[in-house]
């Protein structure tokens, strides 16, 4: 004689993997514990995410703590790495204010800007010595959610305000915004193809093009100009979620970053004076 419990869970619990059915069998003189799940998987398996930073992929939720145990949100800001990015955050949302009031040098400088902290908070934050898989991992979503500000709605928003009131550069603008979710997200699931290799154009590129398109601003006519950035911003899109290969940059291109974005500021801090 026997008694048989059963607990059935319909889905997998948000803080910890917990299996889809639990059955204890207890007979006399033995016990079994067997696990079934829906779709076969194992508990480690159970709503797998992926961080947009390399250096933590596929981070599972069972990982972290449970509710009651959740540090808190600032916590993450007292980073070195995540301080940078947001720094980066701070220069892509100015960029985006200096767009609106057509002050466009001054956009440029803090496009630029976005850039080079976005590609300084990785070097700093794969530097730092007894960082958690939580900070790493909170590190790569607000790098993901810093790149669509930056690079992808700051160079929107300036090929909208050179071009209103045209509603055709809607379009454009739109199209630029989808792309970078688009490959934002796919890099937060599936990551690098390998440690050195990016799917399609990496979206800080945008951020680096079109200051260097913009110094055509004043020799071709505006209508010219206007549209030369706008087919940029279309190129850039579809470039973001094509299906080639690109090396990632790393090593000596830190220098070539730091001095292209400190010789474009020069250039269009004289375009301010």
């Amino acid at each position: 004689m026997y008694w048989a419990f059963t607990y059935h869970t319909s889905r997998c619990m948000t803080e910890q993997s917990i299996p889809d059915g639990l059955d204890f069998l207890i007979g006399p003189g033995a016990a079994a514990l067997s696990f079934r799940g829906n779709d076969e998987r194992s508990m480690n398996d159970c709503d797998q995410g992926h961080s947009g930073d390399d250096s933590a992929p596929g981070t599972s939720r069972s990982d972290f703590p449970s509710r009651s145990l959740r540090p808190s949100m600032l916590r993450f800001v007292n980073d070195a790495a995540n301080l940078i990015t947001l720094a980066g955050l701070c220069c892509g949302v100015g960029g985006i204010y200096f767009a609106i009031r057509g002050i466009f040098p001054a956009a440029m400088i803090a496009m630029l800007w976005a850039v080079l902290f976005d590609w300084f908070d990785g070097s700093v934050s794969r530097r730092m010595h007894g960082r958690t898989d939580e900070s790493r991992a909170f590190g790569g979503q607000l790098d993901s959610l810093v790149d669509m500000v930056s690079s992808a709605v700051l160079p929107a928003v300036v090929l909208l305000c050179y071009g209103q009131p045209s509603p055709w550069f809607l379009p454009g603008a739109l199209m630029l915004t989808a792309a970078g979710a688009v490959r934002l997200s796919y890099f937060n699931v599936f990551g690098l193809e390998d440690d050195s290799t990016f799917l399609g154009l990496s979206i800080d590129n945008n951020s680096i093009v079109v200051p260097l398109v913009f110094l055509l601003d004043g020799w071709l006519s505006h209508s010219a100009f206007a549209a030369f950035l706008y087919t940029t911003i279309v190129v850039l899109a579809i470039l973001n979620v094509a299906p080639f290969r690109m090396p990632k940059p790393g090593g000596p291109w830190h220098f070539v970053i730091t001095a292209y974005v400190l010789g474009l500021t020069v250039l269009y801090g004289w375009r301010l004076v």
